[in-house]
């Protein structure tokens, strides 16, 4: 038996087949979004898709258990509509798991990526065997995954999660619309713009360093650029994560306080740049969390890297087929 994972993402696509029992990846093809493209177009061609890694796998549609979709939302997971998400412009109310339910015959579920990937790293991931995690993307954007008492928890709307729309301090880089959040300072958008604004300063001081000389080098500042030069011994921008990991610990000890899980998940950046974050992140945890319930959690770096998207859509459909059979 299988499950068949779609990851629609505003530059590309990705379909999976993987097999039920060990969650085996046995094949995958990727193809680009192209947001010129009607929705309808890009649906199809995520059919067109399945089908032929159906054929090539001698994997027969009756033998798929059920279909998850990772999507950017905002979307409704339980209708399975995607409703107007940023990256997939003209995606306004989509019926997507109806549609493709009607053109294979098995179920199809749908949640959004931060959902998506708490219940991937839950299943398959760091989070094997916790009652209580909570996933961060720390990529784009910052957003939270929760698991809760061991389900996933999505709120009255969809809506639970949104943690990068915390605001950490009064100003402070923009993320969400709002200055000063969580994702304002903890996303790659909020470092680089972070940056860009400490290093103008310095520059009207007369000040440079190894990352920028002038206004053309701070323009080509990124989250990755920064990461490196902090590596390589620039102060400037090990400090940029200094703070970075200051902020995350603080917006960390609100999520630990109210939810009070036993573990943290962190993606993206988090994953690539620990050791650029981790101290600073401990101690703002230490100053600000209650210490019982921090004593009880645990923060670590994502561990399906790359992998992640295939995992999340692929998660999203064990998830949905397991809780449709014990609601039966």
């Amino acid at each position: 038996m299988y499950y068949l994972g779609i990851d629609i993402g505003g530059t590309k696509c990705a379909v999976t087949v993987a097999e039920k029992e060990k969650m085996n990846i046995i094949a995958k093809k990727a193809f680009p979004t192209d947001n010129g493209r009607d929705y309808r177009a890009v649906i199809d061609e995520i059919i067109k898709t399945a089908h032929s890694l159906f054929d090539e796998n001698g994997v027969s549609p009756e033998s798929v258990l059920a279909a998850g979709i990772s999507c950017g939302g905002p979307l409704n997971s339980r209708t399975g509509v995607i409703m107007s998400p940023p990256n997939l412009p003209g995606w306004d109310n989509v019926p997507v798991c109806d549609i493709l339910k009607n053109e294979f015959g098995f179920p199809v579920f749908l949640q959004n990526d931060a959902n998506a990937c708490a219940l991937a790293e839950w299943k398959f991931g760091a989070g094997q065997g916790c009652e209580n995690m909570v996933f961060l993307t720390f990529g784009t954007g910052m957003g939270a995954g929760l698991i809760l008492n061991g389900r996933l928890y999505t709120g009255a709307n969809d809506m639970a999660g949104e943690a990068g729309h915390i605001r950490l301090r009064e100003n402070g880089p923009v993320g969400y619309g709002k200055a000063g959040s969580f994702e304002g300072f903890c996303s790659g958008g909020g470092i680089a713009r972070n940056a860009k604004m400490k290093a103008r300063e310095l520059l009207g001081k007369g000040v440079t360093t190894s990352l920028f000389k002038d206004e053309n080098d701070i323009e080509r500042i990124t989250a990755k650029s920064l990461a490196e030069a902090a590596e390589n011994g620039d102060g400037f921008a090990a400090e940029i994560y200094s703070e970075c990991g200051r902020e995350l610990g603080r917006g960390l000890a609100v999520l630990i306080d109210i939810l009070n899980p036993e573990l943290i998940v962190i993606g993206s950046i988090y994953a690539r740049s620990e050791n650029l974050l981790r101290e600073s992140m401990l101690a703002s945890l230490k100053e600000e969390a209650l210490g019982v319930s921090l004593s009880a959690c645990r923060t670590v770096p994502a561990a399906l890297g790359e992998k992640t998207g295939d995992y999340a859509a692929l998660g999203t459909a064990a998830h949905g087929y397991e809780r449709m059979m014990k609601d039966e």
